[in-house]
């Protein structure tokens, strides 16, 4: 088979455990581009915080955000799909989760907003989130983010419990109850939530129509349940060594862990590069 397009998740994936791509994962994508294959990132990430990443290749592509929410060319900020949760839902997922008194954030397509926490709080996590984030996205903390929906856009809604998970699952079933919703996990402590008929897997469904390529002739590499969707749809679904055997088993092919470059290493196998 013939490749065209490459797509990738990035955190867990094409990054390393340091958040940021490896040096092989650099050479290897850029001898695929040398060879005519368009590179996709497809991310759970708001778009400015992914986009930072492939600065490197100096290409203007499609990238995929927020779960799939929304599509942007890199370079010429190009919309070319989006599809972000109505007002009316935001509001009763909120509402679930300040029920449950569970942590939650906000994700436009260039800013995050945070439920409020301390002053010492807010610091720590403006000093993690740095590590996902460059000085183009916006971080607005508050007490009600019930009126930030009204000025923004929201592409995708995310809980975080470290400590909790019971909490979690209950949060999780009562999401069941509102209509019109996906929800999906990119790690053991969050659950994500984005507008009906929204995933990585019908992102690119969209991509391939707009950039008239097969997904026969797609190869798609993630490494946590939200990824699952994309795997399945691509030609070839390759999934990282670190992933969880319950994802392992939705691919094509396992390949070495994120920090052993695993994308590189598959790429070398399946593209000849």
């Amino acid at each position: 088979m013939e490749y065209k397009l490459i797509v990738s998740d990035m955190d867990g994936t094409l990054l390393g455990d340091n958040h940021k791509i490896t040096q092989e994962n650099k050479i290897a994508l850029s001898k695929a581009l040398e060879k005519g294959v368009k590179i996709v990132p497809a991310s759970g990430r708001i778009y400015n915080s992914a986009r930072e990443h492939f600065d490197f290749l100096d290409i203007n592509t499609p990238l995929i955000a927020c779960n799939g929410a929304i599509i942007k060319e890199t370079k010429t900020n190009k919309l070319i799909y989006k599809n972000s949760i109505p007002n009316e839902i935001c509001l009763k997922i909120i509402d679930v989760f300040e029920r449950n008194k569970v942590y939650y954030q906000l994700y436009s397509e260039n800013t995050m907003m945070c439920k409020n926490l301390s002053k010492e709080d807010q610091k720590r996590t403006a000093e993690r989130l740095k590590n996902f984030f460059n000085d183009d996205i916006n971080i607005h903390f508050g007490d009600d983010l019930k009126d930030e929906i009204k000025k923004h856009e929201i592409l995708k809604i995310i809980a975080i419990d470290d400590h909790d998970i019971d909490k979690l699952n209950k949060v999780k079933e009562e999401l069941k109850d509102i209509e019109d919703i996906e929800t999906t996990s990119s790690w053991f402590n969050n659950v994500e939530i984005m507008h009906k008929g929204v995933n990585k897997g019908e992102a690119l469904k969209a991509l391939l129509q707009y950039l008239k390529i097969d997904r026969e002739e797609v190869i798609a590499f993630g490494d946590n349940y939200n990824d699952i969707d994309m795997l399945q749809f691509a030609g070839m679904g390759v999934v990282m060594g670190n992933a969880d055997d319950a994802v392992k088993e939705k691919g094509n092919y396992v390949t070495s862990t994120n920090e052993e470059s695993g994308v590189a290493k598959a790429l070398y196998k399946f593209l000849k590069i």
